[in-house]
């Protein structure tokens, strides 16, 4: 079993920027892959990053590419999610997931492994 708790989501004006992180702890050699899922209200979770823990190799949604960067720091057992030049509609609920397989990184059908989440609001 893995377990994840995310922390760091807040209250950012446009243009700001925060960073999440994802501690990981329980049988962490199961998380092949980490990923971050976003919902806002009224919307479907969606896939934002994903990184591999073994080479980290990295996977971004197209609406955060550029702005968004995964990370991970394996001593630690957690994964960082660098928000910079953020806007309105990145707003929602931050996901922290954790997957045993690498073949698909964008569906959240695929990750065994759910933090609670936490609230990121960007104002305008």
């Amino acid at each position: 079993q893995v377990q994840l708790v995310e922390s760091g989501g807040g209250l950012v004006q446009a243009g700001g920027s925060l960073r999440l992180s994802c501690a990981a702890s329980g049988r962490t050699s199961s998380a092949y892959v980490m990923g971050w899922f976003r919902q806002a209200p009224g919307k479907e979770r969606e896939f934002v990053a994903g990184i591999k823990w073994s080479d980290s190799y990295t996977y971004y949604a197209d609406s955060v590419k550029g702005r968004f960067t995964i990370s991970r720091d394996t001593a630690k057992n957690t994964v960082y999610l660098q928000m910079n030049s953020l806007k309105p509609e990145d707003t929602a609920v931050y996901y922290c997931a954790a997957k045993n397989t690498v073949l698909v990184f964008t569906d959240p059908r695929h990750y065994a492994y759910w933090g609670q989440g936490t609230q990121v609001t960007v104002s305008s």
